[in-house]
């Protein structure tokens, strides 16, 4: 952790969270904390609570005991859309993309930018050009390039959709961005092109979760790294290749973990 992180709290901070699903522990007890500007991630075989964690984080389930804070202050997140409002974007595995809309009507689907503002919501039009530009300027910020701005993302081949939807999550995130396997069913160049873009997120100063099952990956982007197993938090440790060993050992379970 760099001194810039010690001297600021957390962009969003975890403690005791515990979900059940019935009489099933989903989580138990999972404490965490993530920085402005750094790239955590979230490992742990199938069913480590993994997913689960980050629907708590992201508003889709309410964790049953635990504080969630953001900028050091307590926060109730009770749906998406208060996620949303605290700074919060995730991008999961089936990237939620409208297939027959370009990348900027997938930018502001239901967040469109309609004008005159003076008019009533229902006697607005929608301003094309400035949500064009704007996606347009994000995306290159964010060095993505695409064949062709104005093509269906159905057209797109896997990393650009990718890229369309972590640009989307930028777009509207201040503050973090969860990533749920974003390099899954990628090739190589496609995932390099994807861990680039994650690299930039952390340049920006945007906090990121990194949910992979690649340990290359991790090892590529991440600077810090928290196993589940069955629910609990077994172990953290940097994400360097000399840890490496150790975090495929929490993960398989040969070893119960401390942070090191």
């Amino acid at each position: 952790m760099s001194a810039g992180m010690e001297a600021s709290a957390p962009v969003l901070s975890i403690t005791d969270a515990t979900k059940l699903f019935g009489a099933v522990v989903a989580l138990d007890g999972v404490t965490l904390d993530v920085w402005a500007g750094e790239v955590l991630a979230l490992l742990g075989d199938n069913g480590a609570g993994k997913s689960t964690l980050v629907k708590c984080i992201s508003g889709v389930h309410r964790l049953d005991r635990g504080v969630v804070s953001i900028d050091g202050l307590p926060v109730q997140i009770t749906s998406p859309t208060q996620a949303r409002d605290h700074g919060i974007e995730t991008v999961y595995q089936d990237l939620a993309l409208f297939d027959n809309l370009d990348p900027t009507a997938n930018f502001f689907a239901g967040r469109e930018i309609a004008r005159p503002t003076w008019l009533p919501q229902g006697l607005r039009w929608l301003d094309q050009s400035r949500m064009r530009t704007q996606a347009r300027d994000l995306l290159d910020r964010l060095q993505v390039r695409l064949p062709d701005f104005d093509a269906d993302v159905a057209l797109m081949s896997g990393g650009q959709r990718q890229a369309v939807a972590v640009a989307r999550a930028v777009a509207f995130s201040s503050k973090l961005v969860i990533l749920d396997e974003p390099t899954a069913a990628l090739g190589l160049r496609e995932s390099a092109k994807v861990l680039d873009l994650v690299r930039r997120l952390r340049a920006d100063g945007v906090a990121v979760i990194l949910i992979s099952h690649s340990m290359d990956h991790v090892m590529a982007v991440a600077d810090r790294a928290v196993v589940l197993r069955r629910g609990r938090k077994i172990g953290e440790a940097p994400a360097t290749p000399a840890h490496e060993s150790q975090l495929v050992s929490w993960i398989v379970g040969a070893q119960s973990g401390a942070p090191i």
